[in-house]
């Protein structure tokens, strides 16, 4: 089975829903900017900025939307790795239970793959830390915190400010320290997935694949040339 191409389908599909599922909301918030109809202020005296709350419902449509997209992405991922894992007839989760239960599947079946096949993931075309932070953003994007907005802040630890938050605003992301905890607080930075940041994470996924799928195949049949 050509495992790499059923999730470079997958991979394909969340590109293409991302952008249609967010282009309406990227064109309201551009009509409510711009004061065009149907978002024509009226007269006010008030200091607050017409349709405001229609611009933030849309803004948090596409935030949802981009926590979505890493969601299916991470999701996608695991199933690679499920998948190759029944092709090999290994039981990684058995034999490395303690990895996924305390790093989570993405360490888990690394590990478990590099035991079996002697694959040095170290050299590949790919950035791990970029791959980790999209399942830990989408465990995060699973279990919101806060009732009072639809936005989702990062957990955990965090090393390094930037390079471990791949999906947060610029400006969140300045007033990390270098190195540090995040806990519960509502000063959390919050999940950004810009389309950006989320077409580069595909990218690493995809190179992964790319780059594991025929050393896994040959793994799995040693004679063929």
């Amino acid at each position: 089975m050509d495992v790499e191409y059923f999730l470079t389908e997958r991979t394909k599909f969340i590109r293409t829903f991302y952008d249609a599922a967010v282009d309406p909301f990227v064109e309201r918030k551009r009509l409510i900017e711009d004061e065009e109809p149907p978002f024509v202020p009226a007269y006010s005296e008030d200091p607050e900025p017409a349709y405001l709350v229609e611009w933030i419902e849309a803004d948090a449509a596409i935030e949802l939307i981009g926590r979505t997209c890493v969601s299916m992405l991470s999701d996608s991922l695991k199933l690679y790795f499920s998948e190759w894992e029944r092709q090999l007839g290994i039981t990684c989760q058995v034999q490395h239970k303690t990895t996924f239960k305390k790093f989570g599947f993405l360490r888990g079946f690394r590990a478990c793959f590099q035991n079996y096949t002697k694959i040095d993931w170290e050299n590949g075309p790919f950035d791990f830390d970029v791959i980790e932070q999209i399942v830990l953003a989408r465990n995060d994007a699973q279990h919101p915190t806060e009732i009072t907005n639809m936005s989702v802040g990062h957990r955990g630890v965090f090393k390094n400010g930037r390079r471990s938050l791949f999906f947060a605003h610029e400006s969140e992301l300045d007033l990390l320290p270098e190195e540090g905890s995040l806990g519960w607080s509502f000063m959390n930075p919050k999940i950004h997935v810009s389309r950006k940041s989320l077409l580069k994470a595909i990218s690493h996924v995809e190179n992964l694949a790319q780059w594991l799928e025929p050393q896994l195949f040959s793994v799995k049949y040693p004679n063929r040339q």
